[in-house]
């Protein structure tokens, strides 16, 4: 965006949300990502415009991505404008033997064998990751999110968010947890991609940090501490400088001063739009309650420690929503003033200060009330395997999962 036309806080919004491609009966993994983009372009680009949509490539050519196209002015009516692209795109892999399934990775992807790299435009840089990190693991090869873009205007804007966002980051897994599973087996977690997504650069670790990222609160000391470190990092492994790019960094959220936006990146993709907007709707209705200093000041929420924020971020990918909260100044940040709690429990006592009532809110009350009541996805998946780990009846489940995809329908912890 041009200077005139930087958005300031909350004026605007972007949503990307990742599918993964699977076979349309027995759900492997398909990746013919190219393929859909030039059946409806006809040519296999990295990105297309419709409309007020965009598609895109990713690294793994079994998933694409949907996206505002350039930011959008509210949350409102994007979960319609998301599912219309869904049932689009799935009327087109149809006639490929395809569809698209939701969640935040597949549950039985072997990413060592299964992963084929994006090969047209753009492919230098998958193969510059592939050379410097072997993206064959889970963390690069299977994991679908979203993500939420905020704008800022200026230094004074950039602080407050980034301090704000820096603080919600630790609770993102407790509502959008949706990936129990990897390799047909459970994890342990109930959000398994942040796990491996945690560790996947680990060959250079400035590029993904402690995930919570630094508490830097201006471009200059961003760039210095954040990006500049990471480029010297590269510099031996990527001399061509192809991954020198803000992009490149991998923290849970990212500063993207090229088009003056802070990017979350801790969502799981859910069952359907309705839910990942309500979800983002949540989100960022917390986001503005602590950037607005409605919940408390903005210095005293620059002043936690990344090491806090990663301790509790831990908990949530373990626990999600059940995971327990006892660090009480950090609740407090928060307006949460009755000691430790449940990250649910904190969640809905957000959705019922900062977001009920709001114009929208009827779209996502819904989504968001499955989410509080039944608990994330991941925990409802869990709740439908009861412990049968039999490949027929993770497929059961997943077929189901598609089918919420396809009808915008939200998936009950009971059939």
């Amino acid at each position: 965006m041009s200077a005139r036309d930087t958005l300031h806080l909350f004026e605007g919004f972007g949503i990307e949300i990742e599918y993964a491609i699977v076979e349309r009966a027995g759900l492997d993994v398909c990746p013919i990502a190219d393929r859909l983009i030039e059946t409806e372009a006809g040519a296999p680009l990295a990105e297309i415009e419709r409309g007020d949509a965009a598609w895109s490539n990713e690294l793994a050519l079994h998933v694409v991505e949907f996206k505002t196209n350039g930011p959008a002015a509210s949350l409102r009516g994007l979960a319609a404008r998301f599912q219309g692209e869904v049932t689009h795109a799935n009327a087109q892999l149809a006639g490929l033997g395809a569809r698209l399934m939701p969640t935040g990775m597949h549950p039985w992807m072997d990413p060592d064998t299964e992963l084929r790299l994006w090969p047209h435009q753009h492919g230098d840089v998958y193969r510059a990751f592939q050379r410097i990190f072997d993206c064959r693991g889970h963390g690069w090869a299977n994991l679908q999110s979203v993500h939420l873009n905020l704008p800022f205007a200026g230094d004074e804007e950039f602080g407050r968010l980034h301090a704000a966002v820096r603080l919600v980051l630790p609770l993102l897994p407790a509502l959008a947890a949706s990936s129990p599973l990897a390799e047909g087996r459970l994890s342990g977690a109930l959000d398994t991609r942040l796990v491996y997504y945690a560790r996947n650069a680990a060959r250079v670790p400035s590029v993904g940090g402690k995930v919570i990222p630094e508490p830097v609160f201006t471009r200059d000391g961003y760039e210095q501490q954040i990006l500049e470190r990471i480029y010297a990092d590269l510099a031996p492994l990527d001399a061509a400088g192809v991954l020198r790019h803000e992009w490149v960094n991998s923290r849970g959220c990212i500063a993207r001063f090229d088009r003056s936006a802070i990017e979350i990146r801790l969502l799981d993709t859910q069952e359907c739009p309705a839910a990942d907007l309500a979800v983002a709707a949540a989100v960022a209705a917390l986001v503005r309650a602590l950037a607005l200093e409605e919940l408390s000041a903005s210095r005293a929420q620059r002043e936690v420690a990344t090491e806090r924020l990663t301790a509790l971020l831990m908990r949530t990918i373990c626990d999600a929503d059940d995971a327990r909260l006892d660090d009480v100044p950090y609740l407090r940040l928060l307006g949460w003033t009755r000691g430790p709690c449940t990250a649910r429990d904190l969640w809905r006592q957000v959705v019922e200060r900062c977001l009920a009532g709001q114009p929208g809110y009827d779209e996502w009350e819904a989504p968001l009330g499955n989410i509080l009541d039944a608990g994330c996805l991941a925990r409802r998946i869990r709740t439908r395997l009861a412990g049968d780990l039999r490949r027929s009846q993770v497929a059961r489940i997943y077929a189901d999962l598609c089918r919420c995809l396809e009808t915008g329908g939200l998936f009950r912890a009971r059939a």
